[in-house]
Order: C-alpha cells, then structure tokens, then sequence
C-alpha cells in the first residue's frame, strides 16, 4: 500500500480514502470529478480592505503634500505638514509587509468552495468540501495519483 496523501483529517492511498470516520476503498468508485462551488464575497471584501489598508496612507501622504503646497502658508507650517505626510506614508512601509501576507493568504485559500465527488455504489457522493485552494489541490491530486494506479476513471468538472 502507498500513501499519497495523510494530513490526518484526509488520507489518501493507493488503496482507499479515509475522509474523517468514513473510509472509500478506491475499488467501488465509479468515477471521481471535482467541482467549484460559489464564490465567497465575504473573502474578496476581505482582500479589498486590506489592499485599501496599504493603499489609504499612501494617498493620504500625497494629499497631504499636496494641501502643504497649495496652501500658501509660513514655511515652517508647510516643512510640517510635508513631514508629517511623508512619516505617514514611510509608516505604511512595515505594516504594508504583514498586510501583503494576509492578501497572500486569501489568494491561497481561494474565495470558491471547492468540492470532490465520486460516483460510489451506484450514487454521487460529496466526498469532500473547503475553501481552502492549496489543500484541496493536495488532495485531489493525490486521488488522481491513486486512482492512477487503481485505474478508476476520472472527469473534469
């Protein structure tokens, strides 16, 4: 027996596949396909804020050179407001980094649900559910490697 994939919740053999307490021997699937399901907006408003996060200083510290210029007030007046301006947009700098590191996650995880079926004794069965892109990418491609050489058929979805 070969393990293609065991991430403790998932396991995937050359011989089954155990999703939680429920175990699919790879020998009664008919046929196995994946499907994207809806799209999350709840992640995508997520992914917005944080972009607006990094990008708000920015424009507020060009604004705020902006306003110094034209305001036609003392020197010392506008050599502050351009210095604050430009502290805040350097502020961005290291937030920015572990900002962009969430964004990379969301990207990661995906914003569909993703599923896996097969077609076992006879019925569909949703074998698996997540929105998580990477892990499923890992899993199914270890179900194709097992079916592989179980030669169950498999289909695009």
């Amino acid at each position: 027996m070969t393990i293609f994939y065991d991430d403790g919740a998932v396991r995937v053999t050359s011989e089954s596949l155990r999703i939680g307490p429920r175990t699919y021997p790879l020998a009664e699937f008919g046929q196995v396909w994946h499907q994207r399901g809806r799209r999350s907006w709840g992640v995508l408003a997520n992914r917005s804020v944080l972009l607006m996060a990094i990008i708000g200083p920015l424009v507020a510290a060009v604004l705020g050179i902006v306003v110094a210029v034209r305001l036609h007030t003392s020197p010392t007046v506008t050599i502050a407001i351009v210095g604050v301006s430009i502290l805040l947009g350097l502020a961005v700098g290291p937030v920015a980094d572990l900002l962009l590191d969430h964004v990379d996650s969301t990207y990661t995880k995906g914003s569909h649900s993703l599923e896996v079926w097969a077609q076992w004794r006879g019925a569909p069965v949703r074998l698996l559910h997540t929105r998580d892109a990477m892990r499923f990418g890992k899993i199914y491609r270890a179900l194709q490697r097992a079916m592989e050489t179980s030669q169950v058929p498999t289909r695009r979805h």
